[in-house]
């Protein structure tokens, strides 16, 4: 047995922000992947995801009377037995969505009366859809939005406007001759963790000068690298970027890790490349955006990257 793939994500602009309303854009990355199997011959790593998959099928069990999905249980638990786990190239406390794939995979194959892919994708059934998914993904990290198994399960760009406010988009497509522009993911080589991160920046939320910070800056910047993306305003979306690079380098040190501090700071200082977090970050990778990725490749030299999208 083997399952249809799912890809995991990358939300380029809203990061923390999107708790607190700001605009957000979500895109998947089709260079890690996964899905559900069954193996004759299971590896180590295969029978610890089909140990997981029993923990999250109780869950599963104990959501299912809250009444917002019902699962075929039965028929989980017996493929669970007969020795299903989910096999996955996507790197997980990376940022990119490693359960929102798993939770996207096990709905699709499992969920009762389950809004598919290919019906006419209404406002609500996009926010039911979150709504679910972000339940399900709360036995992962304890605090899910839903946005990263929906768009694994939609394999489509979401513009996030508000909590209650999200649609599919369209990106400008990209066209790699003459690009020397790229988004690009930089390998910290360190694994992170979302709910530590998630703490620490709630716990700052307590602070007026905190909140403050987030509206008028972090969010404002947010927005706008929002807006200039989806426009394709690439001057405007870099002087966007490179004060958004700076609120977060000011405002969100614990998220950045600390032998990241310099080059970061090196990005803004000499224009070559500007970083962002990528997910909660703590690890994982860091997003980068640059106008000219054999400049910054150079700048960076002794980091793996990997381009996303071209400009």
């Amino acid at each position: 047995m083997k399952g249809p793939l799912f890809y995991s994500k990358i939300l380029l602009f809203g990061e923390y922000g999107i708790i607190k309303d700001s605009k957000g854009l979500s895109i998947p990355y089709n260079f890690f992947k996964g899905a559900l199997k069954v193996s004759e011959t299971p590896d180590e790593e295969a029978i610890k995801s089909n140990e997981n998959l029993k923990k999250f099928t109780e869950y599963l069990e104990n959501i299912q009377d809250e009444g917002v999905v019902k699962f075929d249980l039965e028929k989980l638990q017996e493929d669970i037995t007969s020795g299903m786990y989910f096999d996955s190239s996507i790197p997980q406390g990376y940022g990119v969505g490693s359960s929102g794939a798993l939770v996207a995979a096990i709905y699709d194959k499992y969920a009762e009366d389950k809004i598919t892919v290919l019906e006419n994708l209404t406002r609500d059934k996009l926010l039911k859809l979150k709504e679910i998914f972000g339940l399900m993904e709360s036995f992962f990290h304890g605090n899910s939005s839903g946005l990263d198994p929906l768009n694994s399960y939609l394999s489509l760009p979401i513009l996030i406007h508000s909590k209650d406010n999200i649609e599919p988009a369209g990106i400008p497509s990209q066209s790699i001759d003459n690009k020397k522009g790229a988004v690009f993911l930089l390998d910290s080589g360190i694994v992170g963790e979302t709910a530590p991160m998630v703490s620490i920046f709630m716990e700052n939320m307590k602070q007026e000068g905190f909140r403050n910070m987030l509206k008028e800056q972090f969010v404002k910047h947010t927005d706008a690298c929002v807006e200039d993306f989806l426009k394709g305003d690439v001057k405007s979306l870099f002087s966007n970027i490179k004060q958004l690079s700076h609120v977060v380098l000011d405002n969100f040190k614990p998220m950045i890790p600390k032998q990241f501090h310099t080059l970061w700071k090196k990005g803004i200082e000499t224009n070559d490349y500007y970083l962002k977090l990528c997910g909660s970050g703590g690890g994982g990778y860091i997003l980068g955006f640059t106008q000219d990725f054999e400049k910054a490749q150079s700048a960076l030299k002794g980091h793996k990257l990997e381009v996303v999208y071209n400009f």
